[in-house]
């Protein structure tokens, strides 16, 4: 194993669950990689709604497995990129000094985190930091909900529903690298962004109802879940398919999985695939999604950028909703 210096770090705790209020800086021993482990200093970090639904304890259905009263993995953060400082034993893909990002189970909003090998891909050089660590989460939900399950193919038609988001900047992006036509739905503010990115067709849902179109669509990614399910099956193609991610409607108790089950029910009575979306890491996702970022063929889009310091500032304005792409931690050093 690599050496690695014994000395402590600067993480964000989440002693208990609630809102940003409760978050506290703190001062923790800095980690040593297990022996299919690599410890990384993060460079930057990005938010996600799981962030939100991990500090908050919601859905409670979640606390099973993550803590009844209090959160077992106090740090939080999943999102990263930054460079390998030490490797266990029994790894060979990654070496100290190499420059990664990828999805950790918790931790991410430190100065050091510790995952398995399986968690990072390699960042390209032409890539920075800031744009590496907006990709995983969302842009491998993206890509997983219309490759793999929307099985989109060039000349098809494709709704975003929540296009403006995190995930739907990536999956406006996306679609249009697998050849779609994409039509994106998002607010008013966020029209031009989303033009910018891709999108032949934009509707305002202030002014508009994408769901009264005349033409159906091919494939629904819906990452809003603000429709009842007939609303989006009215215009989907007798072969189309809806994918419905973890935004879907839901209260603080079981959260979406009313609104899962019911797609996952309806799905055994069509030929149309219904399918809720549960993104799987996976460092060849990561790797692909690199490659589109060098190529340029693939822009994170960032909206707000805070020091690591201000994480707390940074999750209550995410907390808000109705963000354009993705918000980034930068680390102190930064």
């Amino acid at each position: 194993m690599t050496d690695v210096d014994t000395a402590s770090m600067t993480a964000w705790v989440a002693p208990r669950y609630g809102g940003g209020e409760v978050l506290r800086s703190e001062i923790v021993p800095r980690p040593t990689p297990g022996e299919r482990e690599v410890v990384v200093r993060v460079r930057a970090a990005s938010l996600c709604s799981g962030d939100l639904h991990l500090l908050e304890g919601t859905p409670y259905l979640l606390r099973l497995g993550f803590g009844l009263r209090r959160p077992k993995h106090p740090m939080i953060g999943q999102n990263l990129a930054g460079e390998v400082i030490a490797v266990g034993s029994l790894v060979t893909e990654f070496a100290v000094g190499d420059r990664v990002f990828g999805e950790v189970p918790s931790g991410a909003f430190a100065e050091y985190v510790r995952a398995d090998v399986k968690s990072f891909a390699t960042v390209p050089n032409s890539i920075g930091w800031e744009e590496a660590a907006a990709v995983p989460d969302s842009g491998m939900t993206a890509l997983q909900g219309l490759r793999d399950i929307g099985k989109v193919r060039p000349g098809q038609r494709v709704l975003i529903n929540g296009a403006s988001g995190g995930v739907g900047s990536f999956a406006v992006q996306i679609a249009k690298v697998l050849g779609a036509h994409v039509t994106a739905v998002c607010s008013t503010r966020h029209i031009e962004m989303v033009r910018s990115i891709g999108a032949d067709v934009v509707i305002d849902y202030t002014v508009d109802d994408f769901t009264s179109s005349d033409t159906p669509y091919d494939a629904i990614f819906d990452l809003a879940g603000n429709r009842k399910l007939r609303d989006y099956l009215r215009v989907l193609t007798p072969d189309g398919a809806y994918i419905s991610s973890a935004a879907a409607p839901g209260d603080n108790w079981l959260g979406p999985v009313r609104w899962l089950a019911s797609v996952v029910i309806v799905n055994l009575f069509t030929r149309r695939t219904l399918k809720p979306l549960l993104m799987r890491p996976a460092p060849a996702d990561l790797n692909y999604l690199a490659a589109l970022v060098s190529q340029g063929a693939l822009r994170p889009v960032i909206e707000r950028r805070y020091p690591l310091a201000e994480a707390r500032t940074a999750i209550a304005a995410f907390a808000k909703g109705h963000a354009s792409g993705k918000t980034i931690l930068v680390a102190l050093d930064e």
